[in-house]
């Protein structure tokens, strides 16, 4: 088991994972180091829990926008989207119109 030391908010933090995977590691922990200046000035300087706390909602944040943004280079535009919808509107009342079958 491989152990990285991350410093976040001038404080050094050892955690340990599995070999071969320290340099991602290390890319997680500065994502959270860069976050750590604006995390730790809206926490007021109350406390370094509350600081994280701070973090850990910017990348939740993050984490949401990329999951509801539609993929880059999408090929399906509003305007396409839009008939999607309708076509599927008309196909769903043309299905609630017509007779059950046997």
């Amino acid at each position: 088991m491989a152990q990285v030391m991350l410093d976040i908010g001038g404080r050094p933090h050892a955690v340990a994972c599995r070999d071969g995977e320290e340099s991602r590691v290390r890319l997680l922990g500065a994502m959270l180091a860069e976050r750590w200046p604006i995390a730790d000035r809206a926490a007021g300087g109350l406390s370094a829990e509350r600081a994280m706390l701070f973090v850990a909602l910017m990348l939740a944040d993050d984490l949401d926008e990329a999951a509801h943004r539609p993929p880059e280079g999408s090929a399906v535009s509003e305007i396409a989207l839009t008939r999607i919808a309708d076509r599927l509107e008309d196909l769903a009342e043309a299905l609630e119109l017509s007779p059950p079958s046997a």
